[in-house]
C-alpha cells in the first residue's frame, strides 16, 4: 500500500465544530512490555506542513525514526512527556497508568488543549479533557504521528540507558518488550527492578512466582474483554 502522509482534517474538524484553538495528539509507547514505564508523548503542531516522511513510528527503520524525532522535537509548536512507571502500573493497571501518563504529558505542556486527538478506540483519559479518539491516528493525523515518534525514540533511549546495567535481557534490542532473549533471561535471572511484577509472563516461570503480585481484578476483566474483542492494541 503506497504511503499516505498524515493530515490535519480531524485537527480542522475539531477547530471547527468545538471551536478549539490548541489541540495536542497524544500516542503512548510501551503498553505491551513486560519491563520499563509506559511513556506518553503530547504534541501541538497547529497546520504547517509536516516533515516528509513522517507517519507512525512502528512503519519507521530506527534510523530514520530518530532522524525524524530530532526534527520533530524542533519543529512542533510544542510537545511534552509523561510516564507511568512500573510499579505505578502494577499498583494502579494500565488503564490508570495511561490515563496518570497521559495526564502528566498534556499538564507539562507550555499551554492547556482546548482538545484532544487520542490515538485507538478507547478513551483512557476521559473528563476533564475534550478527546476525539482516532483509530490508526499515529498513520492518519499529524500531530499524533509527531507524538508517536517522539514517545517511541524517548523510551527507546530510556530502556538501552537501563540495559547497561542489565545487559543479559537485551533492552537495547526489546526495549522491555517479550523476545527469545528476554525471556531466557528472565528464566535465569529473575525480574530486574524495572520489571511490571503483575504481569503474566511470570505465570510461566514458576521459580519466580513468588514475586507476583495481583493484579487488579476490574481492570483484567476490562482488558480481558478488550482483547477477545480484538479492541486491545500493543505496540512495539
Amino acid at each position: 500500500m503506497p504511503y499516505q502522509p498524515p493530515t490535519h482534517s480531524v485537527e480542522r474538524s475539531l477547530r471547527a465544530t468545538t471551536g478549539a484553538k490548541v489541540v495536542a495528539g497524544v500516542d503512548e509507547v510501551g503498553r505491551g512490555a513486560w519491563a520499563g514505564p509506559v511513556t506518553v508523548c503530547a504534541a501541538v503542531t497547529g497546520l504547517r506542513r509536516p516533515p516528509e516522511g513522517l507517519t507512525d513510528s512502528k512503519l519507521l527503520t530506527p534510523k530514520r525514526r530518530l532522524v525524524l524525532a530530532r526534527e520533530l522535537e524542533s519543529w512542533v509548536t510544542a510537545y511534552a512527556l509523561g510516564e507511568a512507571s512500573p510499579e505505578e502500573i502494577d499498583a494502579q493497571g494500565m488503564t490508570a497508568a495511561l490515563r496518570l501518563a497521559a495526564t502528566r504529558a498534556l499538564e507539562a505542556l507550555p499551554v492547556r488543549p482546548d482538545a484532544v486527538i487520542l490515538d485507538g478506540k478507547h478513551d483512557y483519559l476521559g473528563e476533564p479533557w475534550k478527546v476525539r479518539t482516532v483509530i490508526k491516528g499515529d498513520q492518519s493525523c499529524v500531530a499524533v504521528a509527531a507524538a508517536s515518534v517522539i514517545a517511541k525514540v524517548r523510551r527507546d533511549t530510556q530502556m538501552a540507558q537501563l540495559g547497561d546495567g542489565h545487559t543479559d535481557f537485551g533492552f537495547c534490542d526489546n526495549a522491555g518488550y517479550p523476545s527469545p532473549v528476554h525471556r531466557a533471561a528472565l528464566e535465569r535471572l529473575g525480574p530486574t527492578p524495572y520489571h511490571r511484577l503483575s504481569w503474566a509472563y511470570l505465570d510461566a516461570l514458576p521459580q519466580w512466582q513468588h514475586l507476583k503480585r495481583p493484579r487488579l481484578v476490574a481492570e483484567a476483566v476490562r482488558e480481558n474483554a478488550l482483547e477477545a474483542r480484538g479492541q486491545l492494541g500493543f505496540d512495539f
